[in-house]
């Protein structure tokens, strides 16, 4: 059974970092596509960016590109946000996904706070 779990959020100051996790169970993440999506309060979900399976190819959205980086951990089957230079507009629940044989999946989400 595909499941995807995040873990890692909480509240950080402007200009800080955090990583955020999502564990992928039921599948090969390094076979798959996954993304981060996050929901920023009283906005609609927005695509954060994505890893390729294989060969794992990341891209990003503009708001996030040079601050937000994503990776996988293949032998622990783990997608990781990490996220430098944070500022108070990523205040967003944070959410992994991805299709597998046709399906989506999405995760529960992780809240990250950027405030001071």
């Amino acid at each position: 059974q595909v499941q995807l779990v995040e873990s890692g959020g909480g509240k950080v100051q402007p200009g800080g970092s955090l990583r955020i996790s999502c564990a992928a169970s039921g599948f090969s993440a390094s076979e798959y596509a996954m993304r981060w999506y996050r929901v920023p309060p009283g906005k609609d979900r927005e695509l954060i960016g994505g890893i390729t399976g294989r060969g794992g190819i990341t891209n990003y959205v503009d708001s996030v590109k040079g601050r937000f980086t994503i990776s996988r951990d293949d032998a622990k089957n783990l997608l990781y946000l990490q996220m430098n230079s944070l500022k108070p507009e990523d205040t967003a629940v944070y959410f992994c996904n991805t299709v597998v044989r046709r399906r989506e999946y999405w995760g529960q989400g992780t809240q990250v706070t950027v405030s001071s």
